[in-house]
């Protein structure tokens, strides 16, 4: 099994602007690279959609504070899921109790 690689902003960042200044084709470029020409697309269209925020997101765990909000909303989903179960119950119940 092969490990994923890893590339940081500068270098995606100065891929695409080697992309986009036409002197090489995509797939020279990107063999040159060692990467997917597909990637390099990928990595021009995440620029162009996002700007200066591309590629600004860390890989790893969520921030502790939406981690905490992750655990708060699960222990609410249990709630709610118990509250339903005991009022289908009731409802059972109570619709044998009718003639």
């Amino acid at each position: 099994m092969t490990e994923r690689q890893t590339f940081s902003a500068e270098f995606k960042r100065e891929a695409v602007r080697l992309l986009e200044s036409g002197d090489r084709k995509a797939a020279a470029l990107a063999r040159d690279l060692g990467v997917r020409r597909n990637l390099l697309y990928k990595w021009r269209d995440e620029i162009r959609s996002k700007g200066d925020d591309a590629f600004s997101r860390k890989p790893g765990p969520k921030p502790a504070a939406e981690a905490s909000e992750v655990e708060r909303l699960r222990k609410e989903l249990e709630a709610v899921k118990a509250e339903r179960d005991i009022l289908k119950k009731a409802a059972a119940y109570f619709a044998r109790e009718l003639p």
